[in-house]
């Protein structure tokens, strides 16, 4: 068996590794790399290996830096089965077709400018037409059933209580000419133990080889337990200087959360009548996605809809679709919250909103989810005072807020806590993927101090060969 990881190598984006095991070659993930415009479209667009030579995809979940490059793939010759849970593969077909309009946006704008600099034009990586043939080729397969993958491998999903359908994988492989199988974990992103709405993590048993992210694997969070009583803090506190709350969120899994807790909030007579806004229609389906996937939620979520029928809806939750409504909200002057997309504001109706906010002393930009490097939302985290947004210079006045209490990423101890159920004296190696060098080489040394025997932090294109 070879493990090659071509994505999300001492990175947190671009999930993607190589397995191949005799003839056969599989990936786990084919996500989307996110960052430096120019870097990211050489670093999507060309594959480091043969697209039709790979047999199959397993998927993890259907944020798009996991699965965002799958219309790619196919674009290029793939032509086999993508395994993936009935909840993931319906978030699929919607974020995949949203993913193929935001890069053929860009794809415009870039083209507009090397027009002018008379460079030659390129080409999206992928378009619509590639979407619905990537989302022919989806095999759902639900949790906790075996399944074969190819000749000689099969795998089995498990919850990551990550996003609606993030699942770990365990893969149990036959190798040629040898008897004893081998059995290789990928945590797929981890969830948090007690998240509202979602199931907690699933542990996948004990393995010979794990795959784990490490997004806060030197971090921290608030407790889970806080996430109400925080964000009750900040809307009170915006609102009382006659401000605005703009929420970059990933329209999936980070948004419903969002909706999930003020529902809560509103349910109790804990917050001031306002209006809250979700400006994306990505969010819009899929919070009508999650809505038909309960078998995902966890018994706290599934008892109150015994009292409450839809837990993503309130009187003063408007679902903006169109852009002229979208447009109108910058308009308003009266408090509000208003949550759109992009979640990494690196595209979308979100730059609008910065663009139109930030400048103004009495609103607030919330931050909820982890913002890479070199990215606008890392800009707003490290509080700059220049924000770039459409090729111009935005002075920042707003007050930036950080909750990590909506974290939908475990962190150090929840990290911990879950490979500490494995047996370290079966584990043979631990590779750390999907987080920067900050957190998983301090992470790799509490793993070494709680038993487990050896520890990587692979770089891009690293291999591994259990010969």
């Amino acid at each position: 068996m070879e493990i090659q990881f071509i994505g999300a190598a001492q990175t947190v984006t671009g999930s993607m590794h190589k397995i191949t095991v005799g003839s056969k070659t599989i990936l786990l993930d084919c996500g989307l790399f996110q960052g430096k415009r120019s870097l990211s479209y050489e670093r999507n667009k060309n594959f480091p290996f043969d697209p039709v030579k790979i047999d199959a995809v397993i998927l993890s979940h259907a944020h798009i830096d996991h699965a965002g490059n799958l219309p790619n793939l196919v674009r290029q010759g793939f032509n086999a089965n993508i395994f993936a849970t009935p909840a993931t593969v319906d978030l699929c077909e919607i974020m995949l077709k949203d993913s193929a309009h935001i890069n053929l946006r860009d794809i415009q704008f870039v083209n507009k400018k090397l027009l002018k600099k008379h460079l030659p034009k390129i080409d999206p990586l992928y378009e619509i037409e590639d979407v619905e043939n990537t989302i022919k080729l989806f095999y759902p397969k639900n949790y906790n059933h075996e399944f074969e993958v190819v000749d000689g491998i099969t795998a089995m999903f498990f919850d990551a209580g990550h996003i609606l359908g993030s699942a770990s994988v365990l893969l149990t492989i036959q190798e040629p000419g040898k008897s004893k199988k081998i059995k290789l974990g990928f945590s797929g992103d981890l969830g948090r133990p007690k998240l509202p709405i979602l199931r907690d993590p699933e542990f996948i048993g004990n393995v010979d080889y794990f795959i784990c992210e490490s997004t806060y694997g030197n971090k921290i969070h608030t407790k889970v337990d806080d996430m109400e009583k925080e964000l009750l803090f900040v809307i009170n506190k915006t609102i009382n200087r006659n401000g605005k709350i703009i929420i970059p969120a990933f329209s999936v899994g980070r948004t419903q959360e969002v909706i999930y807790a003020l529902n809560n909030l509103f349910n109790k007579n804990l917050l001031p009548k306002f209006d809250v806004f979700i400006d994306s229609p990505l969010a819009v389906n899929a919070t009508n996605i999650h809505r038909n996937h309960e078998e995902c939620f966890d018994k706290e979520t599934l008892n109150i809809l015994k009292k409450d029928d839809d837990i993503f809806n309130f009187p003063s939750l408007h679902f903006i679709q169109n852009v002229e409504d979208s447009k109108k909200l910058n308009d308003r002057t009266e408090p509000c919250i208003i949550i759109s997309a992009s979640g990494m504001c690196e595209g979308g109706r979100i730059l609008h909103h910065l663009a139109n906010n930030i400048g103004n002393k009495n609103n607030t930009v919330l931050i909820v989810g982890y913002q890479a490097e070199h990215t606008l939302g890392r800009k707003l985290v490290e509080r700059f005072l220049e924000i770039p947004i459409f090729g111009e210079i935005y002075k920042r006045d707003c007050e930036i807020v950080v909750l990590n209490s909506f974290s939908a990423h475990a962190d150090k101890n929840e990290l911990e806590e879950y490979c500490s159920k494995f047996d370290t004296k079966k584990v043979k190696q631990i590779f750390l993927v999907h987080g920067e060098l900050l957190q998983s080489v301090p992470f790799s040394e509490k793993l070494k101090l709680m038993g487990f025997s050896s520890v990587q932090t692979p770089k891009r294109l690293d291999t591994f060969n259990t010969n």
